[in-house]
């Protein structure tokens, strides 16, 4: 006989019958891990954070080997998803996820990082190859296509050529660089909503002329 509390844990879970599919999955990248909170890798786990939190949802439920929320936004369904691989196996979640809900490549939006793009700079492109960047590289590998929107959020260059890479995108913001991310979230945020809405030319325009106080207008 089943427990009382498993039964109200199922009731739970079921979704009204008129909600709206899961149209769109929105990922953000990064590595798990306290230790990793601030860092560099974690730009996209940083700025899905910053949208969530303006939903007012809450990215918490373990699920397709990620954390998981859901939102509504712009009248589209939206599955917010914080992969719990390591960076390299990023595409395993968004591949479940994408079979489970039946979601297209260009309705799968990824925030990364980029470390081509000065602190805080952003870069909206339809599709792409990855650019080196590992995250990247699995999701078009378990989705098999490159055919899929993403915001690459700037993380700096290392500071001379020697540098390693690695240690480069695993080492933590300054707080000033910090201060400049959490400006250039709205404006993340706001081209989030132009790419679920249909207006990509709109999201690049917001994203890719944005520039953090302080830098020199395009």
């Amino acid at each position: 006989m089943a427990n009382i509390f498993d039964l109200f844990r199922q009731i739970a879970k079921k979704e009204p019958s008129n909600q709206k599919p899961i149209s769109w999955l929105l990922v953000g990248l990064g590595n798990t891990g306290k230790q990793y909170a601030n860092t560099r890798h974690n730009a996209g786990f940083l700025a899905l954070d910053h949208i969530a939190s303006k939903l007012g949802a809450k990215i918490d439920r373990a699920r397709f080997h990620a954390l998981v929320g859901e939102a509504e936004i712009g009248g589209e369904r939206v599955l917010l998803m914080k992969p719990q691989t390591l960076m390299n196996a990023s595409g395993l979640a968004v591949g479940e996820a994408a079979d489970f809900y039946k979601i297209t490549p260009d309705h799968v939006l990824v925030l990364s990082d980029d470390v081509s793009l000065p602190v805080a700079h952003l870069r909206a492109r339809r599709k792409g190859s990855a650019g080196g960047h590992n995250g990247l590289k699995d999701i078009i590998s378990c989705l098999g296509s490159e055919d899929f929107p993403r915001v690459r959020v700037g993380i700096g260059e290392k500071p001379h050529p020697d540098y390693d890479l690695a240690a480069w995108v695993l080492s933590a913001f300054s707080e000033a660089d910090l201060n400049r991310l959490f400006h250039a979230f709205d404006a993340v945020d706001a081209g989030v909503k132009k790419i679920l809405a249909g207006d990509f030319d709109a999201a690049m325009q917001i994203c890719n002329s944005f520039r953090p106080e302080g830098d020199d207008p395009v």
